[in-house]
Protein backbone atom coordinates (compact mmCIF):
# COMPACT_ATOMS: atom_id res chain seq x y z
CA UNK A 1 0.00 0.00 0.00
CA UNK A 2 1.44 3.37 -1.41
CA UNK A 3 0.87 6.55 0.77
CA UNK A 4 1.62 10.62 -0.30
CA UNK A 5 1.94 12.15 2.95
CA UNK A 6 1.70 15.37 3.86
CA UNK A 7 2.82 17.68 6.93
CA UNK A 8 2.90 21.35 7.28
CA UNK A 9 2.31 21.65 11.09
CA UNK A 10 4.85 24.31 11.47
CA UNK A 11 7.70 25.34 9.47
CA UNK A 12 8.85 22.17 7.88
CA UNK A 13 7.04 21.37 4.80
CA UNK A 14 7.13 17.70 4.08
CA UNK A 15 6.29 15.29 1.40
CA UNK A 16 7.30 11.11 1.52
CA UNK A 17 5.48 8.59 -0.09
CA UNK A 18 5.37 5.51 1.92
CA UNK A 19 4.61 1.66 1.90
CA UNK A 20 4.05 0.00 4.83
CA UNK A 21 6.86 0.93 7.72
CA UNK A 22 9.06 1.62 3.91
CA UNK A 23 10.26 5.02 3.09
CA UNK A 24 10.03 5.04 -0.86
CA UNK A 25 11.12 9.28 -0.77
CA UNK A 26 10.60 11.64 1.78
CA UNK A 27 11.76 15.61 1.11
CA UNK A 28 11.53 18.02 4.24
CA UNK A 29 12.22 21.84 3.67
CA UNK A 30 13.30 23.74 6.59
CA UNK A 31 12.10 27.26 6.39
CA UNK A 32 14.91 29.47 7.20
CA UNK A 33 13.21 32.57 6.85
CA UNK A 34 11.96 32.42 10.38
CA UNK A 35 16.03 32.81 11.44
CA UNK A 36 15.95 36.82 11.84
CA UNK A 37 13.10 36.70 14.03
CA UNK A 38 14.02 34.18 16.74
CA UNK A 39 11.20 32.25 16.19
CA UNK A 40 8.28 31.19 13.40
CA UNK A 41 6.08 33.78 12.31
CA UNK A 42 3.09 32.43 11.13
CA UNK A 43 2.21 34.16 8.35
CA UNK A 44 5.48 33.51 6.74
CA UNK A 45 5.28 29.51 7.27
CA UNK A 46 2.03 29.55 5.12
CA UNK A 47 3.62 31.30 2.79
CA UNK A 48 6.82 28.72 2.10
CA UNK A 49 4.10 25.79 2.75
CA UNK A 50 1.99 27.53 -0.55
CA UNK A 51 5.41 28.06 -2.23
CA UNK A 52 6.74 24.56 -1.67
CA UNK A 53 4.01 22.42 -1.37
CA UNK A 54 3.88 21.18 -5.25
CA UNK A 55 7.26 21.32 -6.18
CA UNK A 56 7.68 18.91 -3.46
CA UNK A 57 4.79 16.79 -4.62
CA UNK A 58 5.86 16.67 -7.62
CA UNK A 59 9.40 16.07 -7.44
CA UNK A 60 8.45 13.15 -4.85
CA UNK A 61 6.47 11.19 -7.69
CA UNK A 62 9.40 11.38 -9.96
CA UNK A 63 11.87 10.11 -7.79
CA UNK A 64 9.90 7.30 -6.89
CA UNK A 65 9.05 6.44 -10.39
CA UNK A 66 5.20 6.60 -9.68
CA UNK A 67 2.21 8.53 -11.06
CA UNK A 68 -1.15 9.49 -8.81
CA UNK A 69 -2.75 6.22 -10.42
CA UNK A 70 -0.37 4.32 -8.13
CA UNK A 71 -0.92 5.70 -5.07
CA UNK A 72 -3.27 3.65 -2.67
CA UNK A 73 -3.92 6.76 -0.22
CA UNK A 74 -3.23 10.14 1.40
CA UNK A 75 -2.67 10.94 4.19
CA UNK A 76 -2.13 14.25 6.11
CA UNK A 77 -1.20 16.01 9.65
CA UNK A 78 -4.69 18.23 10.42
CA UNK A 79 -3.69 19.24 14.18
CA UNK A 80 -1.84 20.16 16.39
CA UNK A 81 0.05 22.68 15.04
CA UNK A 82 -0.38 26.14 13.40
CA UNK A 83 -3.68 26.97 12.07
CA UNK A 84 -2.31 28.52 8.41
CA UNK A 85 0.20 26.08 8.13
CA UNK A 86 -2.17 22.91 8.64
CA UNK A 87 -4.76 24.93 6.79
CA UNK A 88 -2.08 24.23 3.11
CA UNK A 89 -1.22 20.76 4.23
CA UNK A 90 -5.02 19.87 4.58
CA UNK A 91 -6.41 21.57 1.30
CA UNK A 92 -4.07 19.79 -0.77
CA UNK A 93 -4.22 17.18 0.16
CA UNK A 94 -7.94 16.93 0.26
CA UNK A 95 -7.86 18.88 -3.42
CA UNK A 96 -5.73 15.53 -4.57
CA UNK A 97 -8.04 13.18 -2.72
CA UNK A 98 -11.53 14.84 -4.41
CA UNK A 99 -9.97 14.44 -7.42
CA UNK A 100 -8.00 11.33 -7.58
CA UNK A 101 -10.97 9.71 -5.72
CA UNK A 102 -8.38 8.42 -2.93
CA UNK A 103 -9.16 7.49 0.59
CA UNK A 104 -8.03 10.04 3.10
CA UNK A 105 -6.56 9.85 6.49
CA UNK A 106 -6.06 12.33 8.46
CA UNK A 107 -3.03 11.97 11.38
CA UNK A 108 -2.45 13.45 14.78
CA UNK A 109 1.28 15.16 14.61
CA UNK A 110 1.72 13.55 17.88
CA UNK A 111 0.39 10.14 16.73
CA UNK A 112 3.00 10.74 13.66
CA UNK A 113 5.70 11.03 16.21
CA UNK A 114 5.21 8.07 17.76
CA UNK A 115 5.21 5.73 14.49
CA UNK A 116 8.24 7.52 13.60
CA UNK A 117 10.02 5.55 15.43
CA UNK A 118 8.62 2.00 13.53
CA UNK A 119 10.72 3.60 10.15
CA UNK A 120 14.03 2.13 11.31
CA UNK A 121 12.77 -0.22 13.87
CA UNK A 122 9.53 -2.39 11.63
CA UNK A 123 9.32 -4.78 14.16
CA UNK A 124 9.00 -2.38 17.99
CA UNK A 125 5.72 -3.86 18.84
CA UNK A 126 3.81 -2.51 21.68
CA UNK A 127 3.51 -2.04 24.71
CA UNK A 128 6.30 0.70 24.95
CA UNK A 129 7.17 3.94 26.60
CA UNK A 130 7.30 6.81 24.22
CA UNK A 131 8.89 10.22 24.96
CA UNK A 132 8.12 12.93 22.89
CA UNK A 133 10.33 15.75 22.92
CA UNK A 134 9.65 19.08 20.40
CA UNK A 135 9.78 21.75 20.46
CA UNK A 136 6.11 22.19 21.19
CA UNK A 137 5.70 19.02 22.98
CA UNK A 138 7.01 17.53 26.30
CA UNK A 139 4.68 14.17 26.60
CA UNK A 140 5.67 10.48 28.08
CA UNK A 141 2.78 7.98 26.91
CA UNK A 142 2.67 4.30 27.55
CA UNK A 143 1.49 2.55 24.37
CA UNK A 144 0.18 -0.42 25.34
CA UNK A 145 -1.72 -1.25 21.43
CA UNK A 146 -1.95 0.73 18.57
CA UNK A 147 -4.02 3.77 19.10
CA UNK A 148 -4.53 2.63 22.56
CA UNK A 149 -2.67 5.64 24.68
CA UNK A 150 -2.49 6.30 28.47
CA UNK A 151 -0.68 9.67 29.45
CA UNK A 152 2.05 9.36 31.78
CA UNK A 153 3.21 12.79 32.42
CA UNK A 154 3.32 15.92 30.65
CA UNK A 155 5.18 19.53 30.69
CA UNK A 156 3.03 22.23 33.15
CA UNK A 157 4.84 24.98 31.11
CA UNK A 158 7.27 25.30 28.14
CA UNK A 159 8.25 22.19 26.21
CA UNK A 160 11.98 20.82 26.24
CA UNK A 161 12.34 22.33 23.03
CA UNK A 162 10.87 25.60 23.60
CA UNK A 163 13.04 26.03 26.62
CA UNK A 164 16.48 25.26 24.41
CA UNK A 165 15.29 27.90 22.12
CA UNK A 166 14.77 30.31 25.09
CA UNK A 167 18.10 29.42 26.25
CA UNK A 168 20.22 29.98 23.12
CA UNK A 169 18.82 33.50 22.77
CA UNK A 170 19.42 34.30 26.26
CA UNK A 171 23.14 33.01 25.52
CA UNK A 172 23.08 35.19 21.80
CA UNK A 173 22.87 31.67 20.04
CA UNK A 174 21.00 31.53 16.91
CA UNK A 175 17.42 30.07 16.07
CA UNK A 176 17.03 27.30 16.27
CA UNK A 177 18.45 26.82 19.58
CA UNK A 178 18.33 23.27 20.49
CA UNK A 179 21.27 22.44 17.67
CA UNK A 180 23.14 25.37 18.84
CA UNK A 181 23.31 24.59 22.42
CA UNK A 182 24.29 20.54 21.91
CA UNK A 183 27.35 22.31 19.76
CA UNK A 184 28.29 24.65 22.31
CA UNK A 185 27.69 22.29 25.77
CA UNK A 186 30.85 20.02 24.17
CA UNK A 187 33.09 22.93 24.95
CA UNK A 188 31.86 23.44 27.96
CA UNK A 189 32.16 21.65 31.96
CA UNK A 190 28.17 20.32 32.57
CA UNK A 191 28.69 20.83 36.36
CA UNK A 192 29.63 23.90 35.99
CA UNK A 193 26.45 25.49 37.56
CA UNK A 194 24.30 23.38 39.60
CA UNK A 195 20.31 24.43 38.20
CA UNK A 196 17.41 22.91 40.29
CA UNK A 197 15.54 19.81 39.28
CA UNK A 198 11.96 21.06 40.19
CA UNK A 199 9.23 18.95 41.90
CA UNK A 200 5.84 19.03 39.95
CA UNK A 201 3.31 18.94 42.46
CA UNK A 202 0.75 17.98 39.69
CA UNK A 203 1.52 14.67 39.28
CA UNK A 204 5.02 12.67 40.05
CA UNK A 205 5.63 12.39 35.76
CA UNK A 206 5.37 15.62 34.67
CA UNK A 207 7.83 17.95 33.41
CA UNK A 208 8.24 21.72 33.88
CA UNK A 209 11.05 23.95 32.07
CA UNK A 210 10.29 27.41 32.59
CA UNK A 211 11.65 27.52 35.80
CA UNK A 212 15.47 26.77 34.71
CA UNK A 213 14.95 28.91 31.76
CA UNK A 214 14.48 31.47 34.26
CA UNK A 215 17.64 30.56 36.48
CA UNK A 216 19.84 30.90 33.49
CA UNK A 217 18.21 34.39 33.05
CA UNK A 218 19.16 35.34 36.28
CA UNK A 219 22.63 33.97 36.09
CA UNK A 220 22.96 36.31 33.47
CA UNK A 221 21.87 39.17 34.34
CA UNK A 222 23.47 38.92 37.58
CA UNK A 223 27.22 38.49 35.86
CA UNK A 224 29.09 40.82 33.54
CA UNK A 225 28.92 40.55 29.87
CA UNK A 226 32.32 39.34 30.02
CA UNK A 227 31.88 36.59 32.40
CA UNK A 228 29.03 35.58 30.43
CA UNK A 229 30.70 35.71 27.76
CA UNK A 230 34.03 33.47 28.70
CA UNK A 231 31.43 30.78 30.31
CA UNK A 232 29.07 30.38 28.33
CA UNK A 233 29.69 26.63 27.15
CA UNK A 234 29.74 25.91 30.48
CA UNK A 235 26.23 27.52 31.03
CA UNK A 236 24.97 25.68 27.70
CA UNK A 237 26.25 22.19 29.38
CA UNK A 238 24.71 22.85 32.79
CA UNK A 239 21.41 23.92 31.12
CA UNK A 240 21.79 20.72 28.97
CA UNK A 241 22.51 18.57 31.69
CA UNK A 242 19.90 19.37 33.82
CA UNK A 243 17.24 19.16 30.85
CA UNK A 244 18.66 15.56 29.75
CA UNK A 245 18.62 14.41 33.65
CA UNK A 246 14.72 15.78 34.04
CA UNK A 247 13.99 13.80 31.00
CA UNK A 248 15.21 10.60 32.19
CA UNK A 249 14.52 10.90 35.11
CA UNK A 250 10.92 10.82 34.78
CA UNK A 251 11.56 8.29 32.24
CA UNK A 252 13.33 6.00 34.67
CA UNK A 253 10.29 6.52 37.01
CA UNK A 254 7.85 5.39 34.18
CA UNK A 255 9.57 2.00 33.36
CA UNK A 256 9.55 1.25 37.20
CA UNK A 257 5.95 2.27 37.30
CA UNK A 258 4.99 0.74 34.47
CA UNK A 259 7.61 -2.38 33.88
CA UNK A 260 7.43 -1.59 30.38
CA UNK A 261 11.12 -1.50 29.43
CA UNK A 262 11.26 -0.72 26.12
CA UNK A 263 11.67 3.35 25.40
CA UNK A 264 11.02 5.36 21.97
CA UNK A 265 12.29 9.12 22.06
CA UNK A 266 11.05 10.58 19.42
CA UNK A 267 10.78 14.41 18.34
CA UNK A 268 13.29 17.26 17.06
CA UNK A 269 15.09 17.60 20.84
CA UNK A 270 15.73 13.43 20.57
CA UNK A 271 18.27 14.51 18.08
CA UNK A 272 20.32 15.69 21.24
CA UNK A 273 23.52 14.08 21.55
CA UNK A 274 24.28 14.03 25.44
CA UNK A 275 20.54 12.92 25.65
CA UNK A 276 21.06 9.66 23.44
CA UNK A 277 24.52 9.17 25.08
CA UNK A 278 21.69 9.14 28.99
CA UNK A 279 19.00 7.22 27.97
CA UNK A 280 21.77 4.95 25.64
CA UNK A 281 23.87 4.27 28.83
CA UNK A 282 21.26 3.55 31.54
CA UNK A 283 18.09 1.92 29.86
CA UNK A 284 18.17 -1.70 28.58
CA UNK A 285 16.16 -1.51 25.63
CA UNK A 286 15.67 2.57 23.97
CA UNK A 287 14.77 3.68 20.43
CA UNK A 288 15.63 6.49 18.34
CA UNK A 289 14.57 7.71 15.05
CA UNK A 290 17.12 8.17 12.37
CA UNK A 291 17.69 11.98 12.00
CA UNK A 292 15.75 13.21 9.58
CA UNK A 293 12.48 11.22 11.01
CA UNK A 294 13.13 13.33 14.62
CA UNK A 295 12.05 16.69 12.94
CA UNK A 296 8.60 17.23 11.45
CA UNK A 297 8.56 15.22 8.55
CA UNK A 298 6.12 13.40 6.25
CA UNK A 299 7.69 10.24 6.12
CA UNK A 300 5.56 9.10 9.94
CA UNK A 301 2.36 11.04 8.83
CA UNK A 302 2.50 7.94 5.55
CA UNK A 303 3.55 5.46 8.44
CA UNK A 304 1.04 6.30 11.14
CA UNK A 305 -1.79 6.76 7.72
CA UNK A 306 -0.92 3.22 6.81
CA UNK A 307 -1.29 1.64 10.18
CA UNK A 308 -4.77 4.09 10.74
CA UNK A 309 -5.73 2.63 7.28
CA UNK A 310 -5.30 -1.17 8.25
CA UNK A 311 -7.21 -0.41 10.86
CA UNK A 312 -10.44 0.86 9.44
CA UNK A 313 -10.11 4.26 10.16
CA UNK A 314 -10.79 6.91 7.09
CA UNK A 315 -11.32 10.57 7.19
CA UNK A 316 -13.90 12.32 5.01
CA UNK A 317 -13.19 16.12 3.00
CA UNK A 318 -15.07 17.71 5.92
CA UNK A 319 -11.64 17.03 7.99
CA UNK A 320 -10.94 20.30 9.73
CA UNK A 321 -7.35 21.66 10.94
CA UNK A 322 -7.42 21.70 14.56
CA UNK A 323 -4.65 23.73 15.71
CA UNK A 324 -5.02 22.21 19.64
CA UNK A 325 -5.80 18.53 18.55
CA UNK A 326 -5.00 16.42 21.52
CA UNK A 327 -3.88 12.89 21.46
CA UNK A 328 -6.81 10.49 22.25
CA UNK A 329 -5.80 9.03 25.62
CA UNK A 330 -7.40 6.04 27.05
CA UNK A 331 -7.20 7.78 30.28
CA UNK A 332 -4.39 9.07 32.81
CA UNK A 333 -1.89 6.49 34.31
CA UNK A 334 -3.55 4.94 37.22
Amino acid sequence: MKILAFETSCDETSVAITKGTGVIVNYTRSQLVHSEFGGIVPELAAREHIRYIKPLTDRALQDASLKMDDIDAIAVTYGPGLASSLMVGLVFAKTIAQITGKKLIGVNHLEGHIFSVLIDYPHLKPPFISLIVSGGHTELILVEDWFRYRLLGETVDDAAGEAFDKVARLLGLPYPGGPQIDRLAKEGNPQFVKFTIPRIKSGPLNFSFSGIKTAVRILIEKNPPEWVEKHRADIAASFQETVVQMLFRNVEKAVRMTGVEKVAVVGGVSLNSRLREVFRENLKEVYFPSKEYCMDNAAMIGVAGYYRLKAGFESDLSLPAVPDLPLEYVNDYE
